[in-house]
């Protein structure tokens, strides 16, 4: 599914009708859009040492802010899917909750593009 903005950008990811619908206008969005930011930065790398170390309790509590957090501005089947992962974090094997992250992580990865793309300034 994608999402055109305002500006006529297309969104994969990002679901910008839902996101204002959510935080009320285009300035609420902006500000709050470098914290989505913020946390892809910082989050997405941890998760993926600390999968890759067969750290999943590690992982978890990444994923469930993750989680937590993606509703306000992503599209829904990425949120299923966070959650899905996030899920099988509590209590799933290494090898498991690794594999089901390789098939999300180029789509949070996708969004982290998406969101630093957003908040770029217009030529």
């Amino acid at each position: 599914m994608t999402s055109p903005s305002a500006n006529g950008q297309t969104w994969v990811y990002l679901d910008i009708p839902r996101a204002l619908s959510q935080v009320g206008d285009e300035q609420a969005l902006q500000s709050m859009m470098p914290m989505l930011q913020e946390m892809l930065d910082r989050d997405l790398p941890l998760i993926a040492q600390s999968l890759a170390a067969g750290d999943v309790r590690g992982a978890n509590p990444l994923l469930h802010s993750l989680k937590g957090c993606l509703p306000i501005f992503c599209e829904p089947s990425l949120c299923t899917h966070l959650a899905q992962v996030e899920h099988l974090s509590k209590a799933g094997s290494s090898t498991e909750v690794n594999a089901a992250y390789i098939t999300l992580a180029p789509k949070l990865l996708g969004l982290q593009q998406e969101v630093t793309q957003y908040l770029s300034p217009m030529p």
